[in-house]
């Protein structure tokens, strides 16, 4: 399992997942996440992915290897985002139509999803959720978020602090609580935790950092909300009724 979470504010955009894999217990590695496809000054594309890893990955490696699209384009020239989504979803198709067969005969899922958004040169930021399917959803300034993975934990928090008025470092503030609560109520979500921000309009990388054991940030964000989360729980009134 996995976490991912891609927001797209009116002040640009926030990537974030985790790098934590695992096929029972005893099999735990850590694999990134977070595909950057970059040209300063014209493209910021940013990938996540969830599901199975050999299917997420065979799809990147089609699109880098420009081998999807019969008109010749790649991510590195479509003209649009939803251009880009698209070519992601062809990706996808492909990969799973080649493998899942396969891959059911050992009774392996071959279940995967992206989120994908950025900015192209002349165009406005945008954010698409892809289905394992190869079809997609695109953010609104209504639900400016997506999450893939294990989503149930981190859910709460961002919806109640999160709007597309919410300022890029307080929306990134609570991306990595929603982290936190994650990974505090099921281990398949772990470190390390890749975070981007990107400015809207900029078409350049702005943070980045790469969460690992004892960032110092992160433990104190986790210590923070611990307490606070017990502090205003010990102040709320006990259950009482005049009827």
């Amino acid at each position: 399992m996995t976490y991912g979470v891609a927001m797209m504010l009116d002040a640009g955009m926030i990537f974030a997942s985790d790098s934590r894999t695992n096929a029972g217990v005893d099999r735990v590695a850590s694999f990134r996440k977070m595909k950057l496809f970059v040209v300063e000054g014209n493209r910021v594309i940013v990938m996540l992915s969830s599901g199975n890893l050999s299917i997420t990955q065979g799809a990147l490696n089609l699109l880098e290897a420009g081998k999807v699209s019969p008109n010749g384009e790649t991510i590195w020239t479509v003209p649009s985002m939803f251009n880009a989504a698209q070519l992601l979803g062809d990706a996808l198709r492909e990969v799973r139509q080649r493998d899942a067969d396969y891959l059911m005969q050992s009774n392996v899922e071959s279940f995967a999803s992206f989120l994908i958004g950025g900015q192209i040169q002349g165009e406005r930021q945008r954010l698409f959720h892809t289905y394992s399917e190869g079809n997609f959803i695109e953010a609104t300034p209504e639900t400016p978020y997506f999450q893939i993975g294990e989503i149930k934990y981190g859910k709460p928090i961002i919806d109640r602090v999160v709007s597309s008025r919410t300022s890029l470092m307080d929306a990134a503030k609570c991306v990595l609580v929603s982290f936190d609560s994650t990974m505090r109520s099921n281990v398949s979500v772990g470190l390390p935790i890749d975070l981007l921000v990107y400015e809207n309009g900029s078409l350049l990388v702005g943070l980045q950092r790469r969460i690992v054991e004892g960032d110092a940030y992160f433990s104190k964000i986790h210590r923070m909300w611990g307490e606070g989360v017990r502090r205003v729980f010990s102040e709320l009134p006990n259950p009482h009724w005049d009827d």
